[in-house]
């Protein structure tokens, strides 16, 4: 073991050297410093930061190199003297091996093939768990026991990466395996802290390095500052070098190997040094995450993938409505633009929010919008976005927007069962072999009418196309194509009440009160005759409709009857077995 004297050389010189180097790099530049305090190439930085750094990661970084200065100096410190048996040796020799491969040996080894890399990992790791178990005091069989198979579990992760750069059949990358995986890395900290304690040889100091470590792992593993690595420098600095605290536990467990009956413990003094030091490596990076008020916080950007589904005004808690508002406001579905940009504080666009809540017309929604930097501001804003914000004063015009999903659908199964008794059938006393009478719910932008068609048709589709090709080149009522019939509208309505009736023979004709009655020949190819019921889009028969081709598949009549009266237009259809392929005008 190298002289006492050589060790404080040692420290006093590689502190140093990594003092001035960062003070060096302040002066040189964002690159030299970045390779100063990271030690490594700062490619990745210039994609992230091609500007020059900003003043947090200039302030992380000179505050890295202290902390690394302070680790390093811990590291370096001289290993107790004492007496020590062959594998105590072997154990601190290897330890020390581990420590100067996390620090220096990893770069150099780079050059090599990552399956020698792996090996080395695995036999190196190999080695030091099995003398933990050798040389640990446990002072429990079930503890020696239980170390033995965290340890395994860690083994076998090295294992894992082996198998993997050799092309062999590994664990995977299940997330079974991957968390089983981690789970036992951090067990193996956790088994080791406690065993050093059981021991007593190793001080409180090391232990707590100990103790951070695992909690370190615990943040890493919950991806608790995943976002914040990936958005910030700053963040990525103080991470790398507070990961540097497993390390100085290796170093600092290697130095404690002192002989029996030597005292462990640090001065009182000193463990509260220890302590704070080690509360500060820990908790400063958490601080540092805390926003001040006048920083933006983005709880949504434009990109964010959970904006898509709008929730229900009444299915949200109060604490919810906000943020699905900055959602609506920094969405950019369909590649319009967000209501606000994404530099936008949150605080600010809820402010600006309750802004548009009170303006009185379209012009002050554009000022607003237009002041805070919108690339919309002439698109206004609509009362369903805006009753997340402010529901007193949206809710007051517009009541229905505050319902619950559960609400929402009581409420049109209300109103669809008030539209449908709204109509009567104009035929009570001819019966079909099945019939319906319900409001059909017309597309209230240019829907030329509703189908009358076989749905299992695998051509029907294109026989509805050509039946709305027809109805608008001829200017007709109907567009006739097979198994397809597109019935229009006479008069612009948005709704009308429809009856279908089946019948096995061909009814009267009766024209007495109807103002046009057309009859035309359809095709069933599947057996199916129906009308389109309402779906998603709000469009179709209001209640079930039912299976028209009463006689399977073949050809029917298709009698239309329209008329207007208290309930607006009204249509009769009437479908019948027939083989004419005539169209037949009964009342123009």
């Amino acid at each position: 073991m190298l002289p006492d004297g050589l060790w404080r050389i040692a420290g006093f010189g590689v502190v140093g050297l990594v003092l001035a180097a960062a003070v060096a790099g302040l002066v040189l530049g964002d690159a030299w410093l970045w390779l100063a305090v990271n030690w490594s190439l700062p490619g990745y930085v210039r994609f992230h930061s091609s500007d020059g750094f900003d003043a947090p990661t200039t302030v992380a970084l000179l505050g890295a190199a202290l902390v690394k200065a302070a680790f390093l100096w811990l590291i370096l410190r001289t290993p107790v003297r004492g007496p020590v048996n062959r594998r105590e040796k072997a154990l601190r020799r290897l330890l020390y091996l581990a420590v100067a491969y996390s620090l220096v040996l990893r770069y150099p080894a780079d050059i090599l093939p990552d399956t020698v890399i792996a090996a080395f990992q695995l036999a190196l790791w190999t080695a030091i768990d099995i003398l933990y178990l050798l040389v640990i005091r446990w002072r429990s069989r079930l503890l020696r026991v239980a170390a033995g198979a965290m340890f395994a579990v860690e083994l076998a992760g090295l294992a894992d990466a082996l198998l993997y750069e050799l092309d062999l059949p590994d664990l995977g990358t299940g997330v079974g395996v991957q968390l089983a995986l981690t789970l036992g890395g951090l067990a193996v900290t956790v088994v080791t802290v406690i065993g050093q304690r059981r021991d007593g040889r190793w001080s409180r100091g090391t232990r707590a390095l100990g103790w951070s470590s695992a909690g370190l792992q615990v943040l890493i593993s919950l991806g608790f500052f995943a976002d914040e690595i990936f958005d910030n420098l700053a963040m990525l600095v103080m991470v790398k070098t507070v990961m540097l605290v497993n390390v100085v536990w290796i170093a600092a467990t290697a130095r404690e190997l002192p002989p029996e009956g030597q005292p462990a413990d640090l001065p009182p003094a000193r463990r509260r040094a220890v302590r704070l030091t080690v509360a500060a490596v820990v908790l400063l990076p958490i601080i540092a995450m805390i926003h001040p008020e006048r920083t933006p916080h983005l709880t949504y950007t434009g990109g964010s993938t959970d904006c898509y589904d709008r929730p229900a005004f009444g299915d949200l808690k109060p604490a919810e409505r906000d943020a699905v508002f900055l959602c609506l406001a920094r969405s950019t579905d369909d590649g319009t633009p967000p209501m606000f940009p994404d530099s936008m504080s949150d605080q600010g666009i809820l402010a600006s929010g309750q802004a548009l809540c009170r303006a009185r017309n379209g012009e002050e929604h554009e000022a607003i919008l237009k002041r805070a930097g919108s690339e919309r501001s002439s698109w206004g804003v609509d009362p369903e976005d805006l009753v997340y914000v402010c529901p007193e004063i949206i809710g007051a015009a517009h009541p229905e927007l505050l319902r619950s999903t559960e609400e929402t659908r009581e409420a049109n199964a209300a109103y669809l069962t008030a539209a449908n008794a709204g109509c009567r059938d104009p035929w009570p006393r001819t019966k079909g072999v099945v019939q319906a009478t319900a409001k059909y719910f017309l597309f209230a932008d240019g829907d030329f009418g509703y189908l009358v068609h076989d749905p299992g048709d695998r051509v029907t589709e294109e026989q509805a196309e050509e039946a709305m090709d027809r109805i608008h080149d001829d200017g007709a009522l109907f567009g006739v194509a097979e198994s397809a019939v597109l019935v229009g509208h006479v008069e612009d309505v948005v709704d009308l009440c429809l009856t279908v009736k089946a019948m096995r023979t061909a009814p009267p004709r009766r024209t007495a009160g109807w103002e046009q009655i057309n009859e035309m020949p359809i095709v069933s190819r599947s057996g199916r005759l129906t009308v389109p019921e309402m779906g998603e889009d709000e469009v179709g028969a209001g209640a079930p409709m039912p299976n028209l081709a009463i006689a399977g598949k073949g050809h029917y009549r298709l009698r239309v009857y329209v008329r207007f009266g208290d309930t607006g237009e009204e249509h009769l259809v009437v479908v019948f077995p027939g083989a004419s392929k005539k169209r037949l005008t009964l009342k123009p």
